[in-house]
């Protein structure tokens, strides 16, 4: 192997659990998906663990894995999520790594990544220290051998994070040209200067270290990464499989053609991506002169011949240094130009000041529990991965089996660690608003760091943190600063167990709930419950004990809630206290009740739990737009319904005007807007929706200028396509599923919709693999319906069949 193409995808979604309930809320923004990782793990990583192989006409012959014949790495917290979340693509990634071994004398594809992806130059030695260790063990956990490399978030570089790598055994890592400044020959003395991206791409080069240690420093090309990620090199797979080709030099010394770019690029943000990439892999696999590699096989066969230095405190995604991520040093994403990022220095020295007075403390008070606390730190990856496994690990650190409220105040005393971590996730600088998505993250991570030091060490340091946030200006006027940001967008998401209690509750007047449940990281089980209802009004009280999965801490909780009707509820929790105070609430609440006074209820209510009370806004974010729009359903659908027959009365007069030319009133369009949308939406929605009835709504709207949610309305008609192909993967010989898929397929074709259906190509191609050979050797006059039948949908779908 003398001339070889790596291409590395970084594949990474900042992570986006709410801090306190561990698990994804709604994001509008994301529209139709529920979150942004669904979104772009359907428009990126799904595909490219499953891309396109097409013919001229644009007929699918062949689905491969781009995983397997790539150099990737992902997130470890982007994995956690897809784990659970997406396990069927989680597992493909994780093959995709054994299946690559083969193709590269027993290297696996993956690497490892710094686990919270932080600017390791900003980061604390031992913040620099858990960060890599914890990526290694997430990367053994999930691939199941030991990393041989590690991707560095932003490739933001120091010394001494490369020398704590080198400690790990970790042989390389991956920089962009500008961060590396002179080269020379291993064993000669003289320094040949490179600064300015003026380094060869085509060599490994060896850094060396601190007390002897060194490693392995791989250099990707930087025009031709940048021509991926920005010049439309992915507009067509021979032009970038050509571009790739054409960088090797006339020297003989082995060459190593060497790019990286995120991996959403594939998919995410360059659309059908993922098929460039299939096709570039596929012409560079077939050259019979060059070989596709992975930077560990490569360094196994072509160790270096020349060592480097490299420029530190510097990063692939700011010509500034790392100024980005603590200055408005004019970096940013480009979408508000108007826009300044003079907040990014105060948000990071509270970030900072917060760090300051949480490492003494936890100190302190960690080495009273575990002895080392730093080293226990390093070891909590283990629960992190699997909850499973926290007994052990508090047996080992604390030397025995620790009661429960010393169990708690260990997890607590953790836990503030991880999320002390968690809030320098470099997301929260990248972007151009302080107010945005991943910064107002960061700022959620340090409130639950702010929490557990309350609630651990009685160190109240939200005051302080506030104060000093709010030096850092929005530049969004209604918000005005950071701690406005802080107290309108940040402290509404905290969650406490009374929290957890009131949404069970609340949740119990809108929908039955199991006396034994689990709402995200919480378990709770009830142990009484009583309900009453006269007309439209609710009561309910109950006992509920409330325990969180990650710190044990529990509580049992008293709770009562009036509903009045559609969104008007009000309600309280408190502590159980002893039983004599349930008995209390029933009596006072429910005599009143029985008795029809309903204002001598909500006197009673509001006596007894005083300010602790709740509303439907207490409900999480997903639970709560559920129930929302279940009332906004009841309320809409009268509204609908004389909308509806205002519309039908009148289709013949606007058809009528239309003909004319005559362009309809604002009233007119608008009723037929709502209806339109309204009456697809539920119709797309149906299993056995009748595509006729559809067609002819669309044709309605084309013909009378009515906008459509396309894009609800396609993800709608692309998720009943992909259930009637999963009906006929369970019964592939049902000849009316055949003819109902061709049917959908055609009607989304028909329409102006965006229709997405990758998985239902998936689907299908997995039906042929397994079954059409041996369908097309019966020779009945049911076969050949079915045989030709299949090939109607395959060809529809745009597969080969054959």
């Amino acid at each position: 192997m003398k001339r070889a193409i790596c291409i590395h995808g970084h594949f990474y979604q900042p992570p986006r659990e709410n801090p306190w309930l561990e698990d994804i809320e709604l994001q509008d923004s994301a529209y139709p998906y529920h979150d942004w990782n669904e979104r772009i793990t359907a428009e990126c990583y799904a595909p490219n663990a499953r891309s396109r192989i097409v013919d001229e006409q644009g007929f699918i012959l062949r689905v491969v894995s781009n995983y397997e014949r790539m150099s990737f790495n992902f997130g470890p917290t982007l994995l956690a999520w897809m784990e659970h979340a997406a396990p069927d693509v989680y597992a493909e990634v994780i093959a995709a790594d054994a299946r690559g071994a083969g193709h590269f004398g027993g290297h696996g594809p993956a690497i490892s990544q710094v686990y919270g992806h932080v600017i390791m130059p900003l980061a604390s030695r031992r913040d620099k220290e858990t960060q890599i260790r914890w990526g290694i063990e997430d990367f053994r956990h999930r691939f199941g051998r030991d990393p041989e490399g590690m991707w560095l978030p932003e490739t933001a570089v120091d010394l001494e994070t490369l020398d704590l790598m080198a400690q790990q055994g970790l042989a390389f890592t991956i920089l962009e040209p500008n961060q590396i400044s002179a080269v020379r020959p291993v064993g000669l003395e003289d320094w040949s200067d490179v600064s300015g991206g003026r380094v060869d791409p085509t060599r490994p080069y060896l850094v060396r270290l601190p007390e002897g240690r060194s490693i392995a420093v791989f250099v990707y090309d930087g025009p031709v990464s940048q021509g991926i990620a920005f010049e439309g090199l992915l507009d067509d797979g021979d032009k970038y499989a050509d571009r790739l080709l054409g960088l090797f030099g006339g020297d003989d010394h082995p060459q190593l053609v060497n790019v990286a770019t995120d991996g959403e690029t594939y998919g995410h943000h360059q659309e059908h991506g993922d098929m460039a990439l299939a096709w570039a892999l596929e012409r560079i696999d077939a050259e019979p002169t060059v070989d596709l590699t992975v930077h560990g096989q490569w360094l196994e066969l072509h160790p270096p011949t020349h060592e480097a230095l490299i420029v530190e405190n510097t990063a692939w995604s700011c010509v500034h240094g790392v100024d980005r991520w603590r200055t408005d040093c004019g970096c940013s994403s480009g979408m508000r130009p108007d826009w300044h990022q003079r907040w990014r220095a105060p948000l990071r020295e509270a970030l900072d000041w917060l760090r300051s007075e949480l490492d003494p403390a936890f100190e302190a008070a960690g080495s009273e529990v575990f002895g080392d606390p730093w080293d226990a730190r390093n070891a909590y990856i283990g629960p992190i991965l699997d909850r499973a496994s926290t007994d052990a690990f508090l047996e080992t650190w604390m030397g025995r089996g620790p009661d429960h409220a010393e169990a708690v105040r260990a997890l607590r005393l953790m836990e503030l660690q991880r999320h002390a971590m968690l809030m320098y996730t470099s997301c929260g600088w990248f972007f151009d608003e302080l107010s945005g998505i991943e910064t107002v993250q960061v700022i959620e991570y340090a409130a639950r760091a702010i929490q557990l030091a309350k609630e651990a060490l009685d160190l109240d340091l939200e005051e302080g943190f506030v104060r000093r946030l709010s030096a850092a200006e929005s530049n969004v006027a209604e918000l005005g600063d950071g701690g406005a940001v802080f107290t309108r967008l940040v402290r509404p998401s905290r969650v406490t167990l009374a929290g957890v209690a009131a949404h069970y509750a609340v949740t119990s007047m809108f929908e039955d709930v199991d006396d034994e449940t689990e709402v995200r990281a919480f378990d709770l089980i009830r142990t009484d419950h009583r309900f009453d209802a006269s007309g439209p009004w609710q009561l309910g009280a109950g006992r509920v004990a409330v325990s969180s999965q990650i710190t044990r801490e529990r509580a049992e909780m008293i709770y009562g809630v009036l509903h009045f009707g559609d969104h008007n509820l009000t309600g309280g929790t408190k502590p159980a206290g002893p039983p004599r105070r349930y008995k209390e609430l029933v009596d006072r609440i429910f005599a009143p009740f029985e008795q029809g006074d309903l204002p001598a209820t909500l006197r009673e209510l509001d006596s007894f739990f005083g300010s602790h009370r709740y509303t439907l806004a207490s409900l999480f974010r997903d639970e709560r737009q559920t129930i929302v729009n279940r009332i906004i359903e009841a309320t809409v659908e009268d509204v609908a319904e004389q909308s509806r027959s205002a519309y039908e009365g009148r289709v013949p007069l606007l058809r009528f005007l239309t003909s004319l030319g005559v362009p309809l009133p604002d009233e007119l369009t608008s009723t037929a807007r709502m209806v339109l949308n309204r009456d697809l939406s539920q119709r797309l929605s149906d299993p056995d929706l009748d595509p006729g009835q559809v067609a002819r709504l669309l044709e309605d709207a084309v013909q009378l200028g009515v906008s459509l949610d396309r894009e609800g309305l396609g993800f709608k008609l692309a998720k009943t396509i992909e259930s009637t192909l999963a009906e006929l993967e369970e019964a592939p010989a049902d000849l009316s599923l055949v003819g109902r898929a061709t049917a959908l397929v055609e009607l989304s074709q028909r329409t102006q919709l965006e229709v997405d259906l990758t998985a239902s190509q998936d689907i299908f191609f997995r039906l042929k693999e397994a079954v059409f050979a041996e369908m097309t050797t019966r020779t009945s006059g049911r076969a050949r319906r079915w045989e030709a039948g299949f090939r109607e949908l395959g060809a529809v779908l745009k597969v080969r069949v054959d």
